[in-house]
């Protein structure tokens, strides 16, 4: 069957489930690498005798450096191919990911660290619109759910593994642990991904079609497509931050636990995982925006709770929270690329990461400041505004596009 008349892998199909498990894979590659220093913060803050905002940096760095280069890698995968893109990155990302734990000190770290997420920006960058191209038009909200649920798993088995074994360990065993899973990962991401067939790269056309700029002024003219890109910013610099000082919160009195319990903390992840193919495939049902507005009330629903000074109230919240963070983040970074004109669906979801990331280091590095200030209560209050903020926007903005949607 020709690209020019393919219309999508469905469920069932072996290069579905071939592209899923290598989205999967790929999610486990760069996520876990990506926050691993977040489960040893409070170690890093202590080794190289730098203040809680300071020691956020090693992972505020390498979100910044993936925000700054998503854009990018979207014209190096329109112009080679997503697949071939994806692929540079992850083996780049792998490469300095290994070496960032033999830091000699806290500078080359950061340099390293930034260098990992120039090459962790081609994931987020290319593989929602990979996925809608290839996936029948009817499934890619489920397939997206999928993915997502996918990049938790990766997001915690990076600060799962990287918490316990760096108590034990040091922080640098624990970050290369982490490492060399997402090596492995890697290699099979490389041998399951199907090569696409929704997609023709520029260099195989006779005609290239519109200009990079062009098809970012398409999105960026669109007010859906900034609701949606506030999304990301707000929400993810929310999530972000309650994860990153939440930690330094109950590491001190009056709940004084050790390190490697704060760690499992990221067990929350879990919700997650479950949430993201759930939210997916509601949303596919009932429509996207009633999904994306429950979901981030979920989300406000937990944060509100770890302001009662009780642990197990403390741990539920936090995995309600959790559970409606990634709901919304499935539904938002899916809708992006499918609400997008053929050919700006990569600038699209790249747009969309640029402000999931950007407010990820922006607000996981200033509610640090916030948390020095005016210690937990001040910062679960920010996460409660950022929130309040994204839904206010979205039934703004999105309301209308969402009732015509199909």
């Amino acid at each position: 069957m020709s690209a020019s008349v393919f219309t999508g892998h469905l469920p069932g199909d072996r290069a579905y489930r071939r592209l899923i498990a290598g989205l999967f894979f790929a999610g486990i590659a760069t996520f876990a690498q990506l926050y691993s220093p977040q489960a040893v913060l409070p170690l890093i803050a202590a080794e190289f005798a730098v203040p809680p905002a300071t020691a956020a940096l090693t992972v505020s760095v390498t979100t910044l450096a993936l925000a700054v280069t998503v854009i990018p890698w979207s014209a190096v995968a329109d112009r080679v191919g997503r697949v071939p893109a994806m692929t540079a990155g992850i083996i780049a990302a792998t490469v300095f990911g290994l070496l960032a734990p033999f830091s000699p000190d806290f500078g080359t770290l950061l340099a390293l660290r930034l260098l990992e997420g120039v090459g962790l920006g081609a994931v987020p960058a290319i593989a929602l619109a990979y996925l809608s191209e290839e996936v029948d038009a009817a499934h890619t909200a489920a397939a997206a759910g999928s993915y997502i649920a996918g990049t938790t798993i990766g997001g915690l088995a990076g600060r799962i593994v990287a918490g316990p074994v760096g108590d034990f360990a040091g922080w640098e065993t624990g970050v290369l642990v982490v490492a060399v899973v997402c090596a492995v990962s890697a290699v099979a991401f490389l041998m399951l991904v199907p090569k696409a067939r929704g997609f023709v790269a520029l260099r195989h056309r006779p005609d290239p079609g519109p200009s990079l700029l062009h098809r970012l002024a398409v999105n960026l003219r669109s007010r859906r497509q900034l609701a949606l890109y506030a999304q990301g910013f707000l929400l993810m610099g929310g999530f972000v931050a309650l994860y990153n000082y939440l930690g330094f919160a109950l590491a001190e009195p009056p709940y004084s636990m050790p390190h490697w319990a704060v760690s499992l903390l990221f067990l929350a992840y879990l919700a997650g995982t479950v949430a993201s193919p759930i939210a997916g495939t509601l949303a596919s049902r009932f429509g996207r925006l009633p999904v994306l507005l429950v979901s981030s009330t979920v989300m406000a629903a937990g944060a509100a709770l770890t302001l009662v000074p009780a642990v197990p109230v403390i741990l539920a919240g936090l995995l309600v929270f959790t559970a409606g963070f990634f709901a919304a983040h499935a539904v938002a970074s899916g809708w992006a690329p499918v609400a997008s004109t053929p050919d700006a669906k990569a600038q699209a979801s790249s747009l969309y990461y640029l402000g999931y990331y950007g407010g990820s280091s922006l607000f996981g590095w200033a509610l640090g400041l916030v948390f020095v200030a005016a210690g937990w209560d001040g910062v679960a209050v920010a996460v409660l505004a950022l929130i309040a903020t994204a839904v206010l926007l979205a039934v703004a903005w999105l309301r209308p596009t969402a009732r015509r949607a199909p």
